[in-house]
């Protein structure tokens, strides 16, 4: 597997991951009795500091999936991974890495932390970008 497959897989993977999850919080919510199946906000903000950043985190992963997973899947279907399999396990790293710091806090530290992580992917996305046009 190219490393380029591996991230789109463990991006995948991760989405998932945090969707159990938020299913878990909510279930658990349900079954305690604490809220009704059909009352939860889509926000998250009725449900904890962690339940409210777990949703947030969860929304952040199926917002950039489509943007990363698209140009994963076109360096693998016309045979270009040289071009983004370098950076791969880097891109993978931060997606896992701002999820987790934002899961874990949102002071400002954290914040900033999250914010780099951020940024650092969507610069490896758009360096894919130049790289599959053939800028690079």
């Amino acid at each position: 597997m190219s490393p380029t497959a591996f991230a789109l897989l463990g991006y995948i993977a991760w989405a998932l991951i945090i969707l159990v999850m938020l299913a878990g919080l909510r279930t658990s919510k349900v079954m305690s009795r604490q809220k009704a199946p059909n009352s939860f906000s889509p926000l998250g903000d009725d449900v904890g500091d962690f339940g409210k950043r777990l949703t947030r985190v969860h929304a952040n992963c199926y917002e950039n999936l489509a943007i990363a997973a698209s140009l994963m899947l076109y360096a693998i279907a016309t045979g270009q991974t040289a071009a983004t399999d370098s950076l791969a396990y880097i891109f993978l790293a931060a997606r896992v890495g701002q999820s987790v710091v934002h899961l874990m806090s949102t002071s400002n530290n954290f914040v900033r932390i999250r914010f780099f992580l951020f940024v650092a992917q969507n610069l490896i996305l758009v360096f894919w970008v130049l790289k599959l046009f053939g800028v690079f």
